[in-house]
């Protein structure tokens, strides 16, 4: 079943296009992401999708409800939680705090339990509970950050570059979290990540982002075989290609 649909979507920064007739498909159960240098509309996708922007053309349907032009607090409301680029967490707030806000929206108790189930996940955040979270590591930021969207019990979660200014010990130990949550607790995600490596060995499908449109879309086992994503995103080139410019190598996309 398709849980998150796009359909020729563009949005725009004034009169500048940022996405040109993007579509995809985010099946439920899955891990989906989204490649793509700095620049290439990845940020902007997610905040199209969380309300955060207006789609000018296209739809944008969640768990079959049309989210465009709803206002993003309805949007969560629908079961979509959406952990920003840059953590963006409440720095005066404790730990515990920054928690208890993911839940406020929600009907219903169990927020206790909720909260048990996060730490269950990042232990650290249990230690340091009391603390604020303005003193916390970028990677324990990144941990409460996700633990946050965690507690408003989304059926799709967006991590926009969860790795972002962390050390490559602190990303696979984040990756390997996610991978646990949708696993274990059956969280779809769409993740938009510019450390690809990560990103394909973490998500089962992938779509690249190219200058605000989709340039290629496959399993991510076929987009870890192709010549243009190990030259472009993951940095391999073969022995005959050394010594030659970057731009004699034309992407088969173009």
């Amino acid at each position: 079943m398709t849980l998150l649909a796009l359909r020729n979507v563009e949005s725009f920064y004034g009169a500048i296009m940022a996405l040109r007739g993007v579509s995809i498909d985010v099946p439920e159960g899955q891990i989906v992401t989204i490649l793509g240098a700095n620049g290439a509309g990845k940020t902007t996708l997610m905040k199209t999708i969380s309300g955060l922007m207006d789609a000018e053309k296209g739809t944008i349907d969640f768990n079959g409800t049309r989210l465009n032009g709803m206002e993003p607090d309805k949007v969560v409301a629908q079961g979509l939680a959406h952990v920003p680029e840059g953590r963006e967490v409440f720095p005066y707030l404790s730990v515990e705090e920054n928690l208890r806000l993911g839940a406020y929206a929600r009907k219903g108790g169990g927020v206790a339990e909720d909260i048990e189930l996060v730490y269950s996940y990042f232990p650290i955040l249990k230690e340091r509970r009391a603390q604020s979270a303005g003193f916390l590591s970028g990677g324990q930021q990144q941990m409460l950050a996700i633990g946050r969207g965690l507690m408003a019990r989304p059926k799709l979660m967006l991590l926009d570059e969860p790795s972002l200014g962390l050390s490559p010990l602190l990303t696979q130990e984040i990756f390997a979290i996610i991978k646990r949550l949708n696993a274990e607790q059956g969280v779809t995600m769409l993740l938009v990540e510019q450390n690809a490596h990560v990103a394909l060995n973490t998500a089962h499908y992938g779509y690249v982002l190219e200058m605000g449109r989709i340039v290629m879309a496959d399993s991510c086992a076929a987009l870890k075989a192709s010549e243009d994503i190990q030259e472009f995103y993951l940095g391999k080139q073969d022995a005959s290609q050394r010594g030659e410019k970057r731009w004699k190598r034309r992407k088969t996309w173009r």
